[in-house]
């Protein structure tokens, strides 16, 4: 059997399909693993072209997410969830309060936030049928935008990465690609300025580019992704969808470093082998793009800004010890990466098995 869940062999604890027909609803939740406590993820809403792709974003981001949360240090599992159909035109507050009841039927074993396609003023609409909901508005208590230390820490991740690379954290005149310039690509953008890199970058939404000039002029802009990919430069930052490094894009690369926001950036495994080969350093996406996930699950605990940047400052020592571990044991970052985190939920998970009384 090769269809279906089942037939992926994903290592999935559960996967649940949500459909209301009279909102529209289309939706599934993946859960990979609670082995650390409640799984966190994001909901995308975005048009797949179908259900199966769907299914397929859901897998990979859901396991994703259990590896960011166990490398990030938190008592959490992994999770995400997918609407499928076009936000601007589907979304309305009938379908987010179904899929916020389908949440809340859980009973807690899964915990949403906002990602592509939903926005602070979503999840307060979601929260109006569920309490397993972050990345809510600061005036209903919430964290606000997870954006902003999802940047925040890609920027720790990229000072850990010229470290590594070049022997010091120091970005001035470091010259930056950035792909994708919207929640998280901007604000990185001018996390980058103020450090003294040049900063070239793309997007497919010209309103996104200009938002960039209007606040930094000195920023450059390429044509398109693929001209930023053959640019010279020292960092890539891939900010957009996933697959952003891919057999075709690999090879033409030239900067020295990739470190970026968009989940899932390797188009398939054997492309962390390629980097390698061709020298370049790679900062595994789930760990660096951890402040996100840092940020909204610190409303669990009663929301404190500067609480959270603290933990998501910490992505700068992280990243510097995967890097040590894939040198000491001869293997990608990605590979490192993943060894640590499943070390993780291993050696805490199994506390599990130690029964406490209710």
């Amino acid at each position: 059997m090769t269809e279906g869940v089942f037939g992926r062999e994903s290592g999935h604890e559960q996967v649940v399909f949500c459909q209301d027909r009279a909102s529209g609803l289309k939706a599934v939740i993946g859960i990979y693993s609670t082995a650390l406590g409640p799984a966190l993820g994001g909901t995308r809403f975005y048009p797949y072209a179908s259900e199966d792709d769907a299914l397929a974003d859901v897998l990979a981001l859901s396991k994703g997410m259990a590896y960011k949360n166990a490398l990030a240090g938190l008592d959490l599992g992994g999770g995400k969830a997918v609407i499928i159909g076009d936000p601007a035109t589907a979304k309305s507050e009938a379908l987010l309060r179904a899929y916020g009841r389908f949440v809340q039927s859980l009973a807690g074993r899964y915990i949403t936030a906002c990602d592509v396609g939903t926005y602070v003023a979503d999840m307060d609409v979601v929260a109006k049928e569920t309490r397993f909901v972050t990345g809510r508005s600061i005036d209903d208590g919430g964290a606000g935008d997870s954006s902003v230390l999802t940047a925040f820490g890609v920027f720790q991740g990229m000072r850990a990465c010229a470290d590594h690379r070049w022997g010091s954290p120091e970005l001035a005149g470091r010259r930056v690609g950035v792909s994708g310039v919207g929640k998280v690509g901007h604000l990185l953008v001018g996390h980058l300025v103020e450090a003294g890199a040049r900063v070239v970058i793309s997007d497919v939404s010209p309103a996104a580019i200009e938002r960039v000039r209007a606040a930094h002029p000195e920023v450059e802009v390429a044509a398109n992704a693929d001209e930023l990919v053959r640019s010279r430069l020292d960092v890539f930052a891939p900010c957009a969808l996933g697959g952003a490094l891919n057999d075709q894009t690999v090879p033409e690369l030239r900067a020295e470093v990739v470190c970026g926001a968009a989940n899932n950036q390797l188009a398939h495994p054997d492309i962390e082998k390629v980097l390698e080969e061709r020298g370049i350093l790679y900062a595994p996406d789930y760990l660096v793009n951890a402040g996100g996930v840092i940020q909204v699950s610190d409303e669990l605990h009663g929301f404190d800004f500067a609480r959270a940047q603290r933990k998501a400052s910490a992505i700068y020592d992280t990243t510097k010890a995967v890097f040590a571990l894939a040198e000491a044991e001869g293997v990608p970052p990605a590979t490192a990466a993943d060894r640590l985190a499943e070390r993780r939920m291993a050696e805490v998970g199994r506390l599990r098995s130690i029964h406490l009384p209710s």
